[in-house]
């Protein structure tokens, strides 16, 4: 069956198969096994691709992280507004957690680090940076600033997780009103560091 795969397309045919079964279950439901058999391949044909499962989740987080930088300027751009913006790019974070179940948990999944995984850690680079840029524009100082995006990270994956385990849905909360929740919380915590790092 995986004959319909040629030039590297099976590569991205996993990687696109992983993505949805993290969607589906989570990080702990993913298997290279369960990726070969939705992908309709044989279970050793990943590993002409990916010699282990760590490299494969690596080229899944590779994924992750430069489809979040996509997202996260997407919504930023056009904005002129920093707060909007960088409000716009939390809420946008938020968004593709709850769709994909992935976000910095995968990112920065254990085992991950190692310099062997090189895209990674340039598409890592390439949303903190993003990230960072925005949050420089609200900040007076390097410093507050890189504090002020590791508060709105937080802050944008707990709404995440908060609706992909069921938090939120107790209350009725629909998936848009989480992220209209995510941005409005996020416009706060900027506002406040603005007041408190410019008096």
């Amino acid at each position: 069956m995986g004959e319909r795969y040629h030039h590297g397309n099976l590569r991205a045919e996993l990687v696109r198969v992983s993505l949805d079964l993290i969607a589906e279950q989570g990080l702990r439901g993913f298997s290279v096994a369960e990726v070969a058999r939705r992908a309709e391949v044989s279970p050793g044909a990943p590993y002409r691709h990916f010699p282990e499962r760590g490299s494969l989740l690596a080229a899944v987080a590779t994924a992750v992280a430069g489809q979040l930088a996509d997202r996260v300027r997407n919504a930023a751009e056009g904005l002129a507004d920093p707060v909007d913006a960088l409000a716009a790019g939390c809420g946008a974070y938020t968004e593709y957690l709850i769709e994909r179940q992935a976000g910095i948990n995968v990112i920065y999944a254990d085992g991950l680090q190692g310099g062997e995984h090189e895209q990674l850690h340039e598409q890592t680079r390439r949303l903190t940076d993003q990230f960072l840029m925005l949050c420089l524009t609200v900040s007076d100082h390097p410093a507050s600033a890189l504090e002020l995006m590791e508060q709105l990270f937080t802050q944008a994956h707990g709404y995440g997780m908060f609706w992909l385990e069921g938090v939120f849905a107790r209350h009725g909360y629909s998936a848009e009103q989480v992220v209209r929740k995510s941005v409005a919380a996020a416009r706060v915590v900027i506002e406040g560091h603005r007041y408190t790092t410019r008096g």
